[in-house]
């Protein structure tokens, strides 16, 4: 088997339990003669880097049989080809939806409440000068979740306890507790803050734009922690330059890990290196989940968290 991208020791201890596993090189000439090598005996992928599997690499793996995905979102491989294949690729649901949703209520908290410039001004010496400016309180908010699948429910159930009403927009209305909006831009209208958990990929690909932005308002905050191309990154940066959008608070960009210098110099937007589910706890949970796709797949012909589209594989 392969690894694309890192795996932690305690990962490359459990695989080699069972595989033999390569580390592919990331130059292109390495890889090119990696799989020239090799790429007919690879059964098994472990894909945990930005490059994914695309189809081009699963062509010269002809007996590939399962890949699996270090993170809950998967856009980074191609299922298509994958499916079509007949290659069964899994994720690693459920294991970080808390730390996720903790990260958004913090990035929803952090910029409302002005804290990353209240540290400035501490920091530099200019409280003895005088008093921060007032920042803004959520209680009453509307909030916005774009995406309430289980990451969405678990960030809708931590912000209520703010006293914030929940409203969601998604492909299709769900059974839950919450109103339903069936239109993105009116549902950014009604809304103060609007958060983003929507997975990547062609149906989601910036739409969050202008209009949605234009909506939320100069007093509206947009928090991103699904995915960076979910949002027109160039609209963005414009709406927050031109006071058109009052707040970002982001911890996912379009093309990480490079953040626009523009973006990075609004002074109204708060800004984390993806790190969502960045805890000890959560990315050893990951890791042995992403492993055990592997080795049950290996075992007994069956992953234990396929992606929707393997299912049935």
């Amino acid at each position: 088997m392969i690894l694309v991208g890192g795996a932690s020791q305690r990962m490359q201890d459990q695989l080699a339990e069972v595989f033999t596993v390569h580390v592919l090189p990331q130059d292109a000439a390495g890889r090119e003669a990696f799989f020239a090598a090799n790429g007919e005996n690879i059964g098994y992928v472990l894909s945990s880097g930005h490059g994914g599997v695309p189809g081009t690499m699963m062509e010269q793996m002809p007996n590939l049989k399962i890949v699996s995905n270090y993170g809950v979102g998967y856009d980074a491989v191609d299922v298509d080809t994958a499916v079509s294949r007949g290659v069964v690729v899994t994720h690693t649901p459920n294991v970080l939806n808390d730390d996720v949703a903790n990260t958004a209520v913090m990035l929803v908290l952090t910029a409302s409440r002005n804290f990353l410039a209240d540290n400035a001004h501490l920091m530099a010496g200019n409280w003895p000068k005088g008093a921060a400016p007032l920042s803004q309180s959520i209680r009453d908010k509307t909030v916005g979740i774009l995406g309430l699948g289980r990451i969405g429910m678990v960030t809708a159930e931590k912000l209520a306890v703010f006293g914030v009403k929940i409203v969601y927009h998604t492909r299709s209305e769900r059974d839950v507790p919450y109103p339903y909006y069936d239109n993105l831009t009116e549902m950014a209208r009604d809304c103060d803050i609007l958060i983003s958990i929507a997975p990547g990929g062609a149906s989601t690909d910036k739409i969050i734009n202008r209009d949605v932005m234009d909506a939320l308002g100069p007093d509206g905050l947009l928090v991103n922690i699904g995915r960076g191309t979910v949002v027109d990154e160039s609209a963005l940066i414009a709406a927050l330059q031109e006071g058109r959008l009052g707040k970002a608070a982001l911890d996912v960009f379009e093309d990480e890990p490079n953040v626009p210098a523009a973006l990075m110099a609004c002074p109204t937007a708060t800004l984390l290196p993806h790190v969502g589910s960045a805890t000890v706890q959560t990315r050893q949970a990951m890791g042995d989940l992403a492993v055990e796709n592997l080795t049950a797949f290996h075992a007994a012909g069956k992953a234990v968290t396929p992606v929707p589209e393997c299912q049935s594989l």
